[in-house]
């Protein structure tokens, strides 16, 4: 990280603070040029392969559709471990969440040639995916909303035809789902079923049996696709109504997605669970830690790490940047 981005303040303005929180997203925001990203990924391709150091590795990590090994890689690969504490992306964040932020997930998102897309979905606590079905993050009795902060990040390009995100403007404001329902799991249902004329799934379950309304169907005359070039992020709450389309299958090239998931350090992590379950994979939760982001941890009642497995320090903002 050069001095300059050290010293730069990159937070949301009041106008781009307010159309976040009107319509539940804001971006897309240059990060990385094009040419930069590709050499990047191609560095990085076989680390990612490599899971031995992975945190969640080996045992019950891999699970029909699952992998957990591919889980908070920014614990043990440095470039992700930068990554995810960019100044470009902390201060954003910083700017909706307050000065005292951390993150506590970090996932891949791969769409190959002819995968399916991505059913409509919001996270609130994130308990339908964990097999205990506890919530994974709480927080504060007091506090105005739930969920979490994503940052999707384009490693590749991002288009329609290769599965772009989609988001209905406005839709965080209102879970229309029940997290604390049961989806069932069906291998045999993946690329193989449409919804309104597309093809989608949830990584072998079927996100609309988690609707509090069994009849009510999503609006998707007012979806938006978020088309992204390779090196772009874009912000967005998990409770917003996202989904993606398929990939059409026109390039042999993936769509790859990088999401970084952040919470003020007042909520609570994992507070009911030493394991991580979701989606049938199963994993210990002894290696993992969050890692501050910005500002100081006052709270106390997370576990945090300072560093990669391989020893890279993660950088903290200093709280500064937000509004």
């Amino acid at each position: 990280m050069t001095t300059q981005q050290q010293q730069t303040r990159f937070s949301l303005t009041d106008a781009e603070l307010e159309l976040f929180h009107e319509q539940g997203y804001i971006g897309p925001f240059d990060l990385y040029d094009p040419d930069e990203m590709q050499a990047d990924l191609q560095r990085l391709r076989p680390k990612l392969l490599d899971t031995r150091s992975a945190i969640y590795s080996g045992g019950k990590a891999v699970s029909g559709v699952t992998n957990l090994a591919n889980y908070d890689r920014h614990l043990d690969v440095d470039f992700l471990a930068e990554h995810i504490t960019r100044p470009e992306i902390v201060d954003r964040v910083s700017s909706i969440l307050g000065p005292d932020t951390l993150c506590w997930r970090s996932e891949f998102f791969p769409k190959y040639p002819g995968d399916e897309g991505t059913d409509w979905h919001q996270a609130d606590n994130f308990s339908n995916v964990a097999g205990s079905k506890h919530p994974q993050i709480v927080w504060p009795e007091d506090a105005d909303f739930g969920g979490t902060i994503t940052v999707w990040t384009a490693f590749t390009p991002a288009t329609e035809d290769m599965g772009c995100l989609q988001f209905i403007p406005g839709s965080h404001k209102t879970m229309n789902y029940d997290e604390s329902k049961t989806m069932t799991y069906d291998a045999g249902s993946v690329n193989q079923v449409e919804k309104d004329g597309v093809r989608r799934g949830f990584f072998g379950y079927d996100y609309r049996q988690l609707q509090k309304d069994p009849n009510w169907k999503p609006d998707e005359s007012k979806a938006v696709s978020q088309v992204m070039r390779q090196g772009q992020f874009i912000v967005f709450w998990s409770t917003l109504m996202h989904a993606s389309h398929p990939h059409a299958g026109l390039t042999d090239q993936m769509r790859l997605g990088f999401a970084g998931r952040y919470l003020p350090t007042s909520v609570r992590v994992y507070p009911y669970s030493d394991s991580l379950e979701e989606f049938g994979g199963g994993a210990s939760l002894a290696r993992f830690g969050n890692v501050l982001t910005s500002g100081t941890d006052t709270y106390q009642h997370n576990r945090f790490v300072d560093r990669t497995v391989n020893g890279f320090r993660f950088p903290t903002r200093d709280g500064q940047a937000q509004r």
